[in-house]
């Protein structure tokens, strides 16, 4: 591979997202980071993991500070003050984490907008990816998944879609679901997840990437 390669997803609950992000992981032999960002951000900042976790792809509670700074107070350095596990402060922690590994390596990146993060910071040069299917696949995936009913698979693809949605919305000021703000939007209503992981490794060798 000639060039960095990076890759974001962001996925809808249910859809496959993180199951192709591992294949292709496994078939481009670059690392695939997920709960990774959570614990090097732990790390990196000293803040207890579990106060990252508890927070994990949830919108912030600092709406009327959101309207005024806007995206800006999710760019900004992260502080050490007594605000430090703020859900805001915590997403900054998180998006230096984030944009380091983009800086040292090719990687594929999931969720917590990743892709937001990196177009902020003038890495411009990554593939953003959308995975989303329509609402029976993701009830049909998430019993299988998890081994619960149907009432239960509902709950758990609106309850987490509905939070990943309010998360992104609330640090980018964008719309999660709009496929427009992506380079590679793939349903995988009607294919495989190997067929959905193909067709982004077609795209990513249209856009000049040497792959095997």
């Amino acid at each position: 591979m000639d060039k960095k390669l990076l890759i974001t997803i962001e996925r809808e609950y249910g859809s496959g997202g993180r199951i192709i992000g591992k294949t292709l992981s496994s078939q481009l032999h670059i690392p695939y980071y997920d709960d990774d960002i959570l614990k090097m951000a732990s790390e990196q900042s000293a803040v207890g993991e579990q106060f990252f976790r508890m927070n994990d792809e949830k919108a912030g509670n600092n709406m009327l500070a959101k309207i005024v700074g806007g995206v800006r107070n999710s760019l900004s350095k992260p502080s050490i003050g007594d605000n430090i596990t703020s859900p805001d402060n915590l997403f900054r922690f998180q998006s230096e984490v984030i944009r380091g590994l983009a800086e040292q390596q090719s990687c594929i990146l999931i969720g917590r907008c990743s892709d937001f993060v990196l177009a902020s910071s003038e890495l411009a040069d990554f593939i953003s990816v959308f995975v989303y299917c329509d609402l029976a696949t993701k009830i049909r995936r998430v019993m299988e998944v998890d081994s619960v009913d149907t009432k239960e698979a509902l709950n758990r693809v609106q309850k987490i879609n509905r939070s990943r949605r309010d998360y992104y919305k609330y640090y980018t000021g964008e719309e999660w679901s709009d496929v427009m703000h992506y380079d590679c939007p793939v349903n995988t209503t009607k294919i495989t997840l190997d067929q959905a992981a193909e067709l982004i490794s077609d795209y990513i060798r249209m856009r000049g990437y040497e792959i095997g």
